[in-house]
């Protein structure tokens, strides 16, 4: 009884997996068809990093674009971070997406802030103005669904914004009320 049970959850494994492969078939594209870049495959090893402010040196983050594709300019890219850093206020043409590999951030748009670790994701539409607070040796993939470009909103990262860390919300509420004060 026990070998026949055993034998008939076997055929079902079977059946289902064969219908699977027969579906997952059809789904392959022929060659010629609507893809015509080829895979990408890199290591670690050959990712190849470029500062993105010049400026900071060795503390510099750093960008690796990973892939672009050819028809709709859709990029991803991984950000690491050698320093903490504030990352100013910024906001880019098309939509982004991040997820946090290494590290946790703090991420701040339209009046709203989240505190993100390692597995976690956001979606920024685009244009939303929006900053970071991003920890030393921190790893970030990102995607735009086109070109990535960036667009400071008051100047990109100086000096001054390393080491930064995410100020407490009801402090910068209090900073932003004593600013209304004096209007």
């Amino acid at each position: 009884m026990v070998q026949r049970r055993g034998i008939a959850i076997l055929l079902a494994v079977a059946a289902c997996g064969c219908g699977m492969t027969s579906r997952m078939h059809r789904a392959v594209p022929k060659p010629g068809g609507p893809s015509a870049e080829e895979p990408v495959f890199l290591r670690s090893g050959d990712v190849k990093w470029k500062p993105i402010i010049p400026d900071l040196g060795s503390r510099s983050p750093e960008i690796a674009i990973l892939h672009v594709d050819q028809a709709t300019q859709a990029t991803q890219l991984m950000i690491r971070t050698p320093a903490a850093i504030h990352v100013r206020k910024h906001w880019h043409t098309a939509n982004e997406t991040h997820t946090l590999v290494r590290g946790t951030a703090v991420l701040e748009c339209d009046g709203k802030r989240a505190e993100l670790g390692p597995g976690s994701f956001n979606f920024m539409p685009a244009k939303m103005v929006h900053e970071a607070w991003l920890p030393a040796n921190s790893l970030t993939f990102i995607t735009v669904d086109g070109a990535w470009d960036i667009n400071w909103v008051e100047g990109a990262p100086t000096a001054a914004d390393l080491g930064a860390r995410a100020p407490r919300q009801k402090a910068r509420a209090r900073h932003k009320r004593r600013e209304g004060a004096g209007d």
